[in-house]
């Protein structure tokens, strides 16, 4: 073994060699993919994380060598030193070094291995719990450990281009001050301040604003951030983002900057060249409101159309159109009895095309689907070929001239059926968010050719406030600091549901992979935002006195973004989850399956905590 590491070096990886170096003699380390006895001869597949080479042992060649060969098994960790040579008629031309094969003279083993829980080979159905249980051996396979090293390469195109453009990477700090607002947050005890407690820091959102008061201008780091919220696919209690924040900038300065860091990106990791898709160099915009309204959220995936047609000023209009679940609605807004400033009610549908020749059945299924997101149920009809409504619970009540109306506003053609939904606002947009996606995925019908794959959309000017379902409160919409539009800074005081802001997310393929905002300068108008979410003068101070001091003591104009590494690797390397694209990642519940953590403190380190458990 010491001969391989002390005297014969490796000179190539297991995914370099081609018919050029066919003749020379070559040293290889890594693991035993497979090995094949073919009688006279036995084969072994040699792994790294580069590629295969293929090494046939011949006791002609070496005996030695050959019966290490014959003991050796899936996994083991060889060295082998041998000649290159072509395969001719045997090449193999699904493999990158499928054209040569290394015939070994010599080899070593620096480990045996045990008998994996499970197959080193990429498509294995193994349940993830297991897999994550041994990450160690999972990410051996190569389709992980290609996630892995483009999520490398994400990184130090980031840090380059930046850093090329006169950034300051910073590292600021984990643990934190609770402050409120934001997501829920890990909190950590002090052994020095006992009762006191730190938040790991669910983003970096505070100190980058005060590097920009303390001058830096440009800062950029790739972080770590905390969230103690439930999983999804897209979600893990610790993930990466890409924070930056700059001075003296305006939205479009923001967004010709993030753009270009992108191209770089996709070119640098992916080797895609998103001029070819987007030649000015910039991404389509679209508002808040008309996001809402056609897709019912404010990250669309525009691959596909199946886009919502908001009906709601039609029922008005035609009072309900005979159907009686839609007369309390159209009652209320024709008598003036309905409250702008409170979430309303809306009537939105979509139209599946006859091609998708529904069942029966199938429309059961989608009815099942709305439900089990608390929709009441799923009103349709079917176009018959006069433009009745057929197939429908809403037939026998709807009046000709609200058929009519629409049928027209909804472009629906015979054998079309329309979807509906009609109830509190964000009930209604979530459900029909969902349904069209459901629908997009179930008829085939998003488009992922290479031309249409990259589907980039800034979606900008939201509401800087929503109302708190429980308490009927204003709350910042994503947080306090976020610049309100300048002329609707005077609504801060009487009409806060109405104030828009500088607040803008990037989104691709329906999944947000970047957010930020044009900040709060002036500590006057931050106060005012405090005041209009119920946080008088004193609370303000008492939670966020630092900031409101910075900026009394020359803030410059300045905004940022952060973009989610995770989300990014997940969606560049074209995987189900961004467990797929993190070394070592929680399960869906959470835990580390393979640490076991989180785990039990002991009695001693509670005690010097001066804490106690309490069973829930």
């Amino acid at each position: 073994m010491a001969r391989f590491i002390d005297e014969l070096k490796r000179t190539h990886s297991c995914g370099a060699l081609r018919l050029a170096d066919a003749g020379g003699e070559v040293v290889l380390f890594g693991w035993v993919n497979n090995r094949r006895d073919h009688g006279g001869c036995i084969f072994i597949d040699l792994r790294d994380r580069e590629g295969l080479t293929q090494v046939v042992f011949d006791p002609s060649e070496n005996e030695e060598a050959f019966a290490l060969a014959d003991q050796a098994r899936s996994e083991w960790v060889l060295g082998v030193r041998g000649k290159v040579r072509d395969r001719g008629e045997m090449r193999n031309a699904n493999l990158a070094t499928g054209e040569i094969e290394v015939v070994g003279l010599e080899a070593t083993v620096f480990n045996k291995a045990m008998t994996p829980p499970f197959e080193i080979e990429d498509g294995i159905d193994t349940h993830e719990e297991k897999r994550l249980q041994y990450r160690y051996l999972d990410l051996r396979r190569p389709e992980l450990q290609k996630n892995i090293l483009m999520r490398s390469r994400l990184g130090h195109a980031t840090r380059a281009h930046l850093t090329e453009r006169g950034f300051t990477e910073v590292e600021t700090p984990y643990l934190v001050r609770y402050t409120p607002g934001g997501a829920r947050n890990f909190l950590v005890p002090s052994r020095f301040y006992s009762g006191s407690f730190y938040a790991l820091a669910e983003s970096p959102q505070l100190y980058k604003q005060l590097l920009m008061c303390a001058g830096f201008d440009k800062y950029f780091q790739i972080t770590r951030c905390f969230r103690d919220e439930d999983q999804r696919i897209d979600r893990q209690p610790e993930f990466t983002q890409i924070d930056i924040e700059m001075s003296f900038i305006n939205q479009d300065d923001l967004f010709a900057m993030l753009e270009g860091l992108v191209f770089r990106l996709w070119n640098d990791a992916l080797g895609v060249d998103l001029k070819t898709l987007y030649p000015d160099g910039t991404f389509p915009r679209l508002s808040y409101e008309e996001s809402m309204r056609r897709f019912g959220n404010d990250k669309p995936d525009v691959r596909f159309g199946l886009e919502h047609i908001e009906l709601t000023d039609l029922v008005i209009e035609h009072s309900g159109g005979g159907i009686p679940m839609l007369q309390p609605l159209a009652e209320k807004f024709k008598n003036g009895t309905f409250r702008r400033d409170l979430p309303e009610e809306i009537v939105k549908a979509l139209v599946v095309p006859a091609s998708a020749s529904f069942s029966r059945s199938d429309v059961d299924k989608l009815e099942k689907f709305v439900r089990q997101m608390g929709a009441a149920g799923l009103a349709r009809a079917k176009l018959g070929d006069d433009g009745a409504w057929v197939q429908s619970p809403l037939a026998k009540n709807v009046t000709d001239d609200f058929r009519a109306a629409v049928n027209q506003a909804t472009g629906a053609q015979p054998g079309d059926m329309i979807l509906f939904q009609f109830g509190a606002e964000a009930k209604v947009q979530t459900v029909m968010a969902n349904l069209r996606l459901h629908l997009g995925k179930k008829l085939g019908l998003i488009d992922d050719s290479p031309e249409n794959a990259w589907r980039f959309l800034w979606v900008v000017n939201p509401p800087l406030f929503e109302r708190d379902e429980q308490s009927g409160q204003w709350t910042a919409a994503h947080h306090v600091f976020t610049r309100p539009h300048d002329e609707d800074v005077a609504l801060l005081d009487t009409d806060p549901g109405k104030v828009n802001c500088y607040r803008y997310d990037l989104v691709l393929n329906g999944f947000e992979i970047a957010g930020g905002s044009i900040r709060l300068h002036d500590p006057v108008v931050q106060q005012k935002v405090f005041a209009a979410i119920g946080l008088d003068e004193t609370e303000a101070r008492d939670k966020f006195g630092f900031l409101l001091d910075a900026l009394t003591y020359g803030a410059p104009p300045h905004g940022g973004i952060a973009l989610g590494m995770d989300r990014i690797a997940m969606l560049a390397a074209g995987a189900d989850s961004i467990r797929d694209v993190i070394a070592f990642p929680k399960t869906q519940r959470a835990n580390d399956a393979m640490t076991g953590a989180p785990s039990p403190a002991s009695v001693e380190q509670l005690m010097e905590l001066k804490l106690r458990t309490v069973e829930s």
